[in-house]
Parts: C-alpha cells; sequence; structure tokens
C-alpha cells in the first residue's frame, strides 16, 4: 500500500513538472498530496467518461491556436466579435499571435479563422494563485454565425446544487493521455461552494469566483482545455481553471462566469476598447 501510495504522489509531481495550457494544475502540499492518495484509492486512475460532441452541440466553443496552428486553449463565444477563455490562456502573447477557429468539431480542420484584436485579462488576475482567472478576447472581424457558430448567453442567476453542465474541449480523454481531434463532452454535477470547500478543505486556490464540478464517478476534466466552457440550458456558468489530476473524485475548479458577468459587461461596454479603470488591463504587448 504505501510503495503504491508513494508511485502515486511520484506521478503528480513528474505530471505537476510539466505543465502546459492545458488546465492548470495546483502545486500541491505534502498534505494535500497524503490527502490526494486516500483519494486515488478509492477512485484510481479513470478515463474521463466522455463522448465525442455532436455536430452543433455546443456552437459557442472555439479553439484557440497560435499562429502555427497549434491547439492551445477553448473558449466561448458571447458576441458578434467577443470571446470569453482563461486569463492564463492568453497572458504573455502578442494578440496578433492568437486564432480563433469557430464552427468545428476537429480543431485542425478550420472552418472559420478570426484574429485577436485586443485582449483584456482580470485585474487581479492570480492574485491570489488561481483566482480571478478569466479573459476577454476581442476579434477584428465579426464572427459569422450559423448553426454551427452561435453566442452563448451570460447567465442572470446562479446553479442550483446538483445541477447538470454540460462540459466541453479538446482536452485528454485519459490519464496523460494526448489530446484528440474531435471535440468531447461530459456531463458533470455542479456542487455549490460551500459543500466543494468543505471537500477542498478550505482550499484558498478555490476563491468565490469559482464554480465547481464533481460526479459520483469521479468524472472530471482531466486536462481539459483551458477556457473550456461548461454550460446549462443555453447560458455559460463556467470556464476551465483549474485542478488536480484526474478525475480521483476531487472537484474540478472554473471560474464562475455568473460571479465575472458586471466585469464581462464593462470591459465589453467601453467605447474606446481601452481599460480605464481596475476592472481590467489590456494586453500592451507591442507587435514586432
Amino acid at each position: 500500500m504505501w510503495v503504491l501510495r508513494l508511485s502515486f504522489v511520484a506521478v503528480l509531481l513528474l505530471l505537476l513538472l510539466n505543465l502546459t495550457n492545458a488546465k492548470r494544475l495546483a502545486k500541491p502540499s505534502a498534505e494535500k498530496l497524503e490527502q490526494l492518495a486516500r483519494i486515488h484509492k478509492l477512485y484510481g486512475n479513470r478515463v474521463v467518461n466522455g463522448m465525442d460532441a455532436e455536430p452543433g452541440q455546443a456552437p459557442y466553443q472555439v479553439s484557440m491556436q497560435g499562429m502555427f496552428g497549434d491547439h492551445m486553449c477553448g473558449g466561448a463565444i458571447i458576441g458578434d466579435k467577443w470571446v470569453l477563455t482563461a486569463a492564463h490562456c492568453v497572458y504573455g502573447y502578442n494578440p496578433p499571435y492568437l486564432r480563433i477557429i469557430t464552427g468545428t468539431l476537429e480543431w485542425a480542420k478550420r472552418a472559420a479563422i478570426y484574429f485577436v484584436e485586443e485582449y483584456w485579462v482580470h485585474c487581479n488576475y492570480n492574485s491570489p494563485d488561481y483566482n480571478n482567472d478569466i479573459a476577454l478576447i476581442m476579434l477584428n472581424d465579426t464572427i459569422k454565425f450559423n448553426e454551427y457558430t452561435q453566442p452563448i448567453a451570460l447567465p442572470d442567476e446562479p446553479l442550483v446544487n446538483g445541477s447538470k453542465l454540460l462540459l466541453t474541449g479538446w482536452g485528454s480523454t485519459s490519464y496523460g493521455g494526448e489530446t484528440p481531434d474531435q471535440l468531447q463532452q461530459a456531463s458533470l454535477t455542479y456542487v455549490d461552494y460551500q459543500t466543494c470547500q468543505e471537500i477542498m478543505e478550505g482550499d484558498e486556490s478555490n476563491g468565490v469566483g469559482h464554480i465547481c464540478t464533481l460526479t459520483d464517478e469521479g468524472q472530471g476534466a482531466c486536462h481539459g482545455d483551458s477556457g473550456g466552457p461548461v454550460a446549462a440550458n443555453g447560458y455559460l456558468y463556467g470556464l476551465v481553471n483549474w485542478g488536480y489530476p484526474c478525475a480521483i473524485g476531487y472537484p474540478d475548479s472554473y471560474a464562475s462566469v455568473y460571479f465575472y458577468r458586471d466585469w464581462i459587461r464593462r470591459t465589453m461596454a467601453q467605447d474606446d476598447n481601452s481599460c480605464k479603470s481596475c476592472h481590467c488591463y489590456a494586453s500592451n504587448y507591442p507587435w514586432a
């Protein structure tokens, strides 16, 4: 049993040293590693219980890519020129490097390509760690909507405990696995903040700007692309932020779109598309 526990902890540490733009992996303390090892004994390394998405099932889903065509993150269309994603997906990049791909189930098959005019990261991003991980992207052209490309609405009321959420993205379908070509979808269960924090033992990384999902089977967004949407009843409720690997009966944490809806609307409403206060800050990276 002790040998198995050490093996699991070693795998955790190895994975944490190899961070990518997929779902952020929290850096657990020794006590947290011990707790995760206990949970691991109950759930094991489960393959994420997802399946191929159907055409038009999540028309708001986008693939954020680099200029050389590599898939980086997910995101969600919320307006004819606007996309929401996780802050750590765009932070540090020049806007002209980024591409937004819409209307496709296969990220490598670009139905439509849009270029990024500017993006805004929440001014308190990563303060404290893993908090306020949300960003708003403005495109340099209007998105052409059709049956496979549509915006999704912001929620006007919070979720009810136990609500079902649809997660979509091109994240790994197994622990340590490769990114699939086909968009995946999975049904997850919303856990209210108080219950989530009880499970997480008051984890400070899971601030009030997050929502959590957890299912009885330990299903989760194992290496799901950051910025990827979780939605219900035509409303966008969350963006993939961070978690511990991987689908072991521990909650996944998402930026709460309901919590940040005022920040989103204020940022979109600025006439000159520049930051006038501490609601956000622009990329401000010169392109050379």
